[in-house]
């Protein structure tokens, strides 16, 4: 059995994947840091951390996999600045603690469109982030593209909620890969690639991960 570290716990792909992996029978232990306590489990090690100094020397970063759903939003952050540092260091800092001490698999939740040569700054940061946390030599990397998110987040976002009923209201005629990608689909997945490790990069398109 396995050993993951999941990174955006409290977000939305990352409290779906957490829920998960809790109660997944080939996961034995589950490292969570975050900022905020979450509730006691007997699998989960909840670290309590400040992203931007995080422990690099913490034992609990000895793990067999990551799984990452850190992300954020350029009006909750503030501003671009802001959102890179979530978005791309933090996502990167992460990745660098865990392969320095033997971390094998990594699974990423990035976006839809992301490309480092992006003109959009949102996708231009995901594809920064893909770019280096490839560059880490994880021997299995699984990056998941999704399109918009649907789930209920802690925290409303009125236009990304009215973004969603459109595009629910109107699925058939939407494209797959534009479709809604419910929360939980996304964070089964990446359970599933950080857990299976094979060999290799391979990325995963929003339309993959549609159920119909």
């Amino acid at each position: 059995m396995s050993r993951l570290l999941i990174a955006g716990a409290t977000g939305l792909v990352g409290r779906r994947a957490l829920d998960l992996a809790l109660k997944d029978v080939r996961i034995m232990h589950v490292v969570a840091p975050t900022r905020r306590p979450l509730p006691p489990h007997a699998k989960l090690e909840n670290p309590i951390v400040d992203f931007d100094a995080l422990p690099t020397g913490a034992d609990w970063w000895r793990v067999d996999a990551v799984l990452c759903a850190l992300g954020t939003t350029i009006r909750d952050a503030g501003s671009q600045a802001a959102f890179r540092r979530v978005d791309v260091d933090y996502v990167v800092a992460v990745a660098t603690c865990a392969r320095d001490v033997g971390a094998h698999s990594f699974a990423l939740n990035s976006s839809l469109g992301a490309d480092p040569a992006a003109g959009n700054f949102y996708l231009r940061c995901k594809g920064e982030a893909e770019a280096a946390v490839k560059g880490l030599g994880y021997p299995s990397l699984t990056v998941v593209r999704p399109s918009v998110i649907g789930g209920e987040r802690e925290r409303r976002r009125p236009m990304e909620h009215f973004s969603m009923r459109m595009l629910r209201t109107f699925a058939p005629l939407v494209p797959k890969r534009y479709r809604v990608v419910e929360a939980g689909a996304i964070a089964a997945v990446m359970i599933d690639a950080a857990l299976a490790a094979e060999p290799g990069c391979r990325t995963i398109e929003s339309d993959a991960l549609q159920s119909d």
